[in-house]
C-alpha cells in the first residue's frame, strides 16, 4: 500500500509545477527504488574509507524516503518556497564568499561558518564535487533544488550544533539531520556507524547516548532547508542556537573527555586499533 502511493505521488508531481515553470518532478527523472541490499554494499566501502563521501550519496540514492517528495512539495510549491528559491537559487555561491560573510557581525553563525570552513580545509564546492562523483543525473526540477539545498547544509549544521568533523561527530550530524528529514539512509550512516565505532574503540565513552541526543535534537530544531540561510548567517551563533532549540551537545562533549582521559584521540579513533591489527598480522 505505502508503494502504491508512493507511486502515485510521484505521477501526480510530474503534473505540478512552480510559478516560473519548474516542474515539482521532472518527467525523466527515474523513480526512486529502494534497494537495501545496494545500500548495505556501499556502508561496506564507506567503512573502508570513511572520506570516501561518494558513498555515501549512494546510500541515500539507494534508500528514498517516501515522504520525499511530499517534504518537497510543501516547501517549493509555498509562497515561502517561491520566495527562498528567487533569493538563494544556489547555496554554494553564498556560502563560499567568504569576503561577504567577513563583513557581517563578529560572534554571527557566518564567522563561526567561516572560521570552520577554513579550519578544516573544506568548501561548499568540495563537497558539490564530492557528490558528483555518484554520477547522479541532474534534472531541472524542484526536487532538485530542495536536494542541493539539503546538501549544501551540511558543515552549516557541524557549526550550529557544534558537532566536529571527527568520526562521532559526523555519526550525530548524520542522526540531527535523520530528525530534520527522516530517511533510513540517514538511520543507517548514524546507528549503523556508530555501532561500528563502539566495537573498534573499546571505552567507557557513552557513544550511544551522544548519537541519540543529536536525533532528538534534529527532530526539535526547524528543518534548515526551510530557513533563510542568508538571514540564518547574519544571527549571532548563540541566539540562532537558541532559536532553533539546539542545546549544548554535552553527551559528545562528555564521549570526547572520556576518550581523551583513556589516551585515545577523538579526532584519530582508527589509530587505537593499529597495534591489534599488527599483532593479530
Amino acid at each position: 500500500m505505502d508503494n502504491q502511493m508512493n507511486v502515485s505521488s510521484s505521477i501526480i508531481a510530474d503534473l505540478e509545477t512552480a510559478r516560473d515553470g519548474t516542474p515539482l518532478r521532472h518527467p525523466h527523472r527515474p523513480r526512486a527504488r529502494y534497494r537495501p541490499l545496494t545500500a548495505l554494499r556501499h556502508f561496506r566501502e564507506l567503512l573502508k574509507d570513511k572520506e570516501n563521501t561518494a558513498e555515501v550519496f549512494r546510500i541515500y540514492d539507494a534508500l528514498p524516503s517516501g515522504q520525499f517528495i511530499p517534504r518537497v512539495r510543501a516547501l517549493t510549491l509555498s509562497p515561502h518556497g517561491e520566495a527562498l528559491r528567487a533569493s538563494e537559487p544556489y547555496l554554494p555561491a553564498i556560502l563560499d564568499d567568504h569576503d561577504a560573510l567577513r563583513r557581517l557581525p563578529e560572534g554571527s553563525v557566518a564567522h563561526a561558518y567561516c572560521d570552520f570552513m577554513e579550519r578544516e580545509g573544506l568548501s561548499a564546492a568540495g563537497l558539490v564535487e564530492e557528490s558528483e562523483k555518484a554520477d547522479q543525473p541532474v534534472y531541472d526540477d524542484l526536487v532538485q533544488w530542495f536536494g542541493f539545498r539539503q546538501r549544501d547544509t551540511h558543515d552549516l549544521m557541524h557549526v550550529l550544533t557544534g558537532y566536529g568533523r571527527d568520526a562521532l561527530g559526523e555519526q550525530c550530524v548524520l542522526l540531527f539531520t535523520h530528525g530534520q528529514s527522516p530517511s533510513h539512509g540517514h538511520l543507517l550512516l548514524g546507528y549503523a556507524g556508530s555501532v561500528h565505532l563502539k566495537k573498534l574503540v573499546k571505552s567507557a565513552a557513552p557513544v550511544m547516548k551522544a548519537v541519540r541526543q543529536a536525533h532528538r535534537t534534529g527532530k526539535a530544531c526547524p528543518p534548515l532547508v526551510g530557513l533563510s540561510i542568508r538571514e540564518l548567517l547574519a544571527k549571532d551563533l548563540r541566539q540562532a542556537r537558541a532559536e532553533l532549540n539546539i542545546p549544548e551537545p554535552d553527551r559528545y562533549r562528555e564521549c570526547h573527555r572520556i576518550w581523551r582521559e583513556e589516551g585515545i584521540d577523538p579526532y584519530d579513533l582508527l589509530a587505537q586499533q593499529e597495534p591489534e591489527l599488527a599483532a593479530a598480522a
